[in-house]
């Protein structure tokens, strides 16, 4: 007998498992894995092939394009998505952030300053958020800012809404002073305090193809989103948000995203660094 040599598989076929879950990820939510990441898919999937009692990707695949399985169309999405967050990522920016806020403040006393946090992932973004600007609010006195939070992922959402954190997600980015003062131990867990959440108004949105929240904003962060679009929709997304901001607003991106280049809606804020402003 001869034995044949064993043929890798090609995952970059057309109508490969993995191009298949590639392409559901892309359809929910305009994020794309390319082919040098599509290692992430098989890792990030085992848990459902495991629940499911499912041996092969092969399998979840059909079951994904059966289309009629919501719930675990919804959870492999879920899964697909990057989270990666911890509290005060870019503290720096986040300080400009509530300075710029303060200032908006100041200018338009009467006026309600409005805040969304775009992509919020688990909710350590907005919640960071909340704790600079109540004590803004302590040190100063105004009014607090109205805080949105969205995310595409539901399960990202009702996480955020739950506002509970292990020991090593907690330990990210949070200063001690601030987890003692906002965050309270349950079941080896923290917890943040209702006042602290109350502050914050969650929902699910998709930015590529929800309608919009209704009004305008001073401030919209949309950091380490845009880094997963195509081209195309991230200058899609950009158009859209500017039309979310009111004038003299501003936008808020991640350390390694810019608008140079992707859309004449945002230019460079030339009184807060890093930041950008719509265009007039």
């Amino acid at each position: 007998m001869i034995a044949h040599a064993h043929r890798p598989v090609d995952h970059n076929r057309p109508g490969s498992a993995f191009q298949i879950v590639a392409a559901l990820l892309e359809r929910n939510t305009g994020q794309q894995i390319g082919p040098e990441r599509f290692w992430r898919i098989e890792t990030a999937l085992q848990p459902i092939l495991r629940d499911r009692g499912l041996k092969t990707l092969d399998t979840l695949a059909s079951e994904i394009l059966a289309g009629t399985d919501h719930v675990l169309i919804d959870r492999v999405v879920d899964a697909l998505l990057n989270q990666e967050s911890s509290f005060f990522r870019d503290a720096a920016v986040l300080e400009m952030v509530a300075a710029a806020v303060a200032d908006m403040a100041a200018e338009a006393p009467t006026r309600n300053v409005r805040v969304w946090s775009a992509g919020c992932s688990v909710g350590q973004e907005p919640l960071s958020l909340a704790m600079l600007f109540s004590e803004q609010v302590a040190a100063t006195g105004g009014r607090r800012p109205e805080l949105l939070a969205t995310d595409v992922s539901e399960a990202a959402i009702a996480r955020a809404r739950a506002a509970r954190y292990s020991q090593f997600e907690i330990q990210r980015g949070l200063p001690v002073k601030r987890m003692l003062q906002w965050f309270d131990t349950d079941a080896g867990d923290w917890v943040a305090s209702r006042d602290l959440v109350r502050q914050i108004s969650y929902r699910r949105l998709n930015l590529v193809a929800d309608l919009l929240p209704v009004g305008k904003f001073d401030l919209v962060l949309c950091r380490n989103v845009l880094l997963y679009l195509t081209p195309v929709l991230r200058r899609q997304v950009l158009d859209r948000l500017a039309t979310a901001i009111r004038p003299g607003g501003l936008l808020v991106l991640g350390a390694g995203e810019t608008v140079i280049g992707q859309t004449e809606a945002f230019r460079p804020s030339t009184r807060y660094r890093g930041l950008y402003e719509v265009t007039a």
